[in-house]
């Protein structure tokens, strides 16, 4: 079969499957918060009952990694072992704790005709994830579509093929047992690539598109996707040390921003200090980084501070305060006042997280205000915008987009809202 051939079968297929899926959409946001709830519990229950068919399908894909030679860190995210699994089932239980965003109606105010008018919840209606590595993105996905009455297309990463599609088999035989239909759980049968841009194609069916991976992979969905994206592309995330800020708290902040787990998107990259207390402060936060494995690259100022420390400083260049390391890599800059630090994130933010140290409640305030990123926060680690820290349970991810989502994609994320209207017979003139 030639190329083309393949490519128009796999493009037959995805239409097909996107067709389904919207079909059956509307019988899944129309279903009762109770029958979800027990989607996601049988669900739950058939994963733990298929361990064992887990495991092995796992290990076809770690051996499979092995052989083409996968990074051991590419390899540690694709294992599965009888913790992981038990982790997915109570994530997804975790799930059915959760309010049921479905149906809730807000703002409703009384016109002066005596018409109500207000809003309420709806699902988005089809969405297409697609995603690399770790299959447990699989489960989780999948159990907050289904509370959010929303069907899905999974697209795992062709090196988790076996791991994905078995997942995905426990978790469809789960939603039937619930009494709702299989269409609305499917996952593409082909770790073609092919299939990824057949599926961006499907804007007549798909509502969202949101990818979940490396950098490479997130620019080809923005580029080629016909249907709105939720995403975030870099995690260029700034601590600022203000003068004003307590210098312990600071370095706690800093040391945990950077260093509780340094390949996550929400970690500190880049340390900005004000001149005010960089002699004060620098040299002790730096020995504490240099000793905890992590390389530090700096301004000339920061060079020239940190000169007669003996803690080794690389002279940062521009590249380096547009970089997301994800690694045990730090930039610092001292600038000469807050404005400058406000203007250094402006230039060079992803739009992620930002965080400001200080005790100065004004500039705590012109911080929370002016800086345009989907978390800001005061006197708290980068490390915290997160779903589940943000109370909002199980996430699909972190937006850096303005619409229509930003922030942690929990729940509400995956819904919209419409406007409602209760009226009684009222004309307008």
């Amino acid at each position: 079969m030639s190329n083309q051939a393949v490519d128009d079968a796999i493009s037959t297929m995805v239409i097909s499957m996107a067709q389904r899926a919207r079909q059956m959409a509307p019988l899944l946001a129309r279903s009762s918060g109770a029958v979800r709830n027990r989607a996601l519990e049988r669900m739950a229950d058939r994963l733990l009952a298929q361990q064992q068919k887990l495991l092995e399908a796992n290990q076809r894909d770690l051996d499979a990694a092995g052989e083409a030679g996968l990074a051991p860190a590419l390899i540690d995210r694709l294992r599965l072992d009888e913790a992981a699994i038990m982790a997915m089932a109570t994530g997804l239980r975790q799930i059915v704790a959760l309010p049921d965003p479905i149906g809730e109606i807000s703002d409703l105010r009384v016109r002066p005709n005596g018409m109500s008018v207000g809003r309420m919840r709806v699902p988005l209606g089809v969405m297409a994830i697609i995603y690399e590595s770790r299959p447990n993105v699989t489960a989780d996905a999948v159990g907050l579509c289904i509370k959010s009455g929303n069907a899905i297309i999974l697209r795992g990463g062709s090196e988790a093929y076996h791991s994905n599609q078995a997942i995905a088999a426990c978790l469809v035989e789960g939603v039937t047992e619930a009494g709702l239909p299989a269409e609305v759980v499917q996952c593409l049968a082909t770790p073609d690539r092919a299939a990824v841009g057949a599926l961006l194609r499907c804007d007549r069916w798909i509502d969202v598109v949101i990818p979940r991976g490396g950098k490479g992979l997130i620019e080809r969905v923005m580029q080629e996707s016909r249907i709105p994206v939720i995403k975030h592309l870099d995690g260029i995330c700034h601590t600022y040390i203000d003068r004003y800020a307590d210098l312990a708290m600071a370095m706690e902040l800093t040391f945990n921003g950077k260093m509780q787990r340094v390949a996550v998107c929400n970690a500190t990259e880049i340390l900005l200090v004000h001149q005010a207390v960089a002699a004060d402060f620098l040299p002790p936060m730096a020995a504490r980084l240099h000793q905890a494995g992590c390389e530090l690259r700096g301004c000339p100022r920061t060079v020239a501070c940190l000169a007669a420390t003996g803690v080794p400083v690389v002279a940062a260049t521009e590249q380096d305060w547009d970089t997301e390391f994800l690694a045990a890599i730090l930039a610092i800059r001292i600038v000469d006042h807050f404005d400058e630090a406000l203007a250094h994130i402006a230039a060079h933010s992803s739009q992620h997280t930002e965080v400001i140290v200080t005790r100065d409640h004004e500039r705590a305030m012109r911080f929370l205000r002016e800086v345009d990123s989907s978390a800001v926060m005061v006197n708290a680690s980068s490390r915290f915008n997160d779903g589940f820290q943000f109370g909002l349970g199980a996430e699909m991810g972190i937006s850096t987009d303005k619409l229509h989502v930003r922030g942690p994609v929990g729940l509400e994320g995956l819904t919209c809202q419409k406007y409602i209207v209760l009226g009684h017979g009222q004309l307008r003139s």
